[in-house]
């Protein structure tokens, strides 16, 4: 699958390398869902980066999309666990937006279906307006702002409301993606992209390390919903995918398995945020904490020396890819 991604939508980037040209920034990612009913258009995504930007969307004035989704902090925002527009703590750990919406379900527990669907609720949740009524009235008070309601009318043909507040956004966020990492051009047939420890990583990742098993494709995940044992260990743990699917008991204590692209970009880790490094991660692995649903590919632990570690760490950095450049630059805001 992954060498049939590469030929399709590539088009010939391994004789590209080959002849010394410049690979395409968006080398050995798919191609990216976009619905029917909100198709990308340059004058949606440039409305979207100015909504991302701008704090008047929350109900205190002082919180953007941007708070906690920072371009140099891999667009997460580098915290365990980060605040809401009212003060309050979040539960989860902000998840970075590379690639975020090749995503097949939002949330670490995969409550949301659409991208759409996730940034209404974030922001209605995260950044204050709550209900709906609160979405309309600050919706309301974007219209009054003379720059937007044209905007909002020549992209949307009305003003602004909740629902083509949240299209516009998910059009910007879908820029945020990040390919051409070395790994993507070895894939793609450039036999000198990885440095040796790097290549040494690549084999345990694949093999020893059993990475693969829940981080493969092209995407380095299928987004399923696994117990790795993160958390188990407190009083009460979340309950994840449980609390949604309720009726599967398998999935007590189950989140989603994130992409492994771009991830030594975006400190801390899990869905807690309860590990601060990479190398906190790999360590975890050796032991992983128990529980009746534990994901049963991950019992009883792997267990690398330490040369061997050092070499795993050096292959994840072979994940980091291309940066939205464009999508990072501070938009000049209507009035």
């Amino acid at each position: 699958m992954r060498k049939t991604i590469v030929i399709v939508l590539l088009g010939g980037a391994a004789s590209a390398f080959a002849q010394g040209k410049k690979a395409d920034p968006n080398l050995g990612l798919p191609e990216m869902p976009v619905p029917a009913d909100n198709p990308q258009t340059p004058e949606k995504i440039a409305l979207g980066h100015k909504l991302f930007w701008d704090t008047r969307l929350s109900k205190s004035g002082k919180t953007a999309c941007l708070t906690c989704h920072l371009p140099n902090k891999g667009w997460a925002d580098g915290q365990t666990l980060s605040k809401k527009d009212d003060g309050t703590m979040n539960t989860r750990h902000t998840p970075t937006l590379l690639n975020a919406a090749y995503a097949t379900t939002f949330y670490w527990d995969g409550r949301s279906p659409t991208l759409e669907k996730q940034i209404g609720a974030a922001w209605r949740g995260q950044m204050g307006p709550k209900d709906d009524a609160g979405a309309a009235e600050i919706a309301k008070k974007l219209s009054e702002i003379k720059g937007y309601k044209d905007e909002f009318g020549r992209v949307f043909s009305e003003d602004p409301t909740p629902d083509n507040i949240a299209k516009a956004l998910a059009a910007y966020v879908r820029t945020l993606v990040s390919g051409n990492s070395a790994w993507d051009r070895l894939e793609a047939g450039d036999a000198k992209a990885l440095n040796a420890a790097q290549t040494r990583g690549f084999a345990l990742f694949k093999d020893k390390a059993k990475c693969t098993l829940c981080h493969a494709g092209a995407l380095l995940t299928a987004y399923e919903f696994k117990n790795i044992g993160i958390g188990m260990d407190k009083p009460e743990p979340d309950p994840g995918r449980g609390k949604v699917d309720a009726a599967n008991p398998a999935m007590k204590g189950a989140f989603r398995v994130p992409t492994m692209r771009n991830v030594a970009k975006h400190p801390p880790y899990m869905h807690d945020g309860s590990l601060a490094k990479l190398q906190d991660v790999v360590d975890y692995f050796a032991k992983p904490h128990d529980s009746p649903t534990l994901d049963e590919k991950i019992k009883g632990g792997v267990q690398l020396t330490t040369a061997e570690k050092k070499d795993l760490l050096e292959f994840v950095k072979a994940l980091n890819g291309s940066e939205p450049s464009a999508a990072a630059k501070k938009p000049k805001l209507p009035k």
